[in-house]
């Protein structure tokens, strides 16, 4: 699968046992698709902090989350739409976190969008399928905006040996 390369990989050997190596970003991208759940990091319009949990899709190069238009992630994202999704196990001697900064982006194309909701149930089944309407998906409960972040930086939070891996994109 083609993807946009970070245009630099960096080991942070501050944080990184002697034995790790940085991992490559074709070897992430597959752990970011394929996982489940994300938390979400937004910032209330007080500075204050909010983090929820949410389900993703990976499509072109971006992460992608869908909230009720009200609801106080999507409300947060009006004033800024800085954010962070992290991902990972919680176990503390294996597996790997990943950690994606950057900017959500609301998409409102009707095409794109039915893309990513054939998307959105192929990963999590029939009970996750959505219609389209007026640059949103149209669920049970009305209108959910469809946000995309493509990663500014990224990092990779290896277990065994522990490592940390920075991905900056341009």
């Amino acid at each position: 699968m083609a993807h946009r390369e970070p245009a630099s990989t960096r080991l942070d050997d501050r944080y990184s046992d002697p034995r790790a190596v940085a991992e490559s970003w074709a070897d992430a991208v597959p752990r970011l698709a394929a996982a489940e759940i994300f938390w979400l990091s937004t910032v209330r319009p007080d500075g204050r902090p909010h983090v929820t949990p949410l389900l993703t899709v990976w499509w072109r190069d971006a992460l992608y989350f869908s909230s009720g238009e009200r609801e106080r992630k999507v409300l947060n994202l009006d004033e800024n739409r800085e954010v962070v999704l992290t991902t990972g196990t919680n176990a503390l001697n294996e597996g790997q976190d990943l950690v994606i900064e950057g900017e959500a982006v609301r998409e409102t194309d009707d095409a794109r969008l039915r893309e990513v909701a054939a998307l959105w149930e192929r990963k999590y089944g029939p009970d996750w399928h959505f219609d389209v309407k007026d640059g949103a998906f149209a669920a049970k409960w009305g209108a959910a905006p469809v946000f995309g972040v493509a990663p500014r930086t990224a990092f990779g939070f290896a277990k065994a040996p522990y490592g940390q891996t920075r991905w900056q994109f341009a």
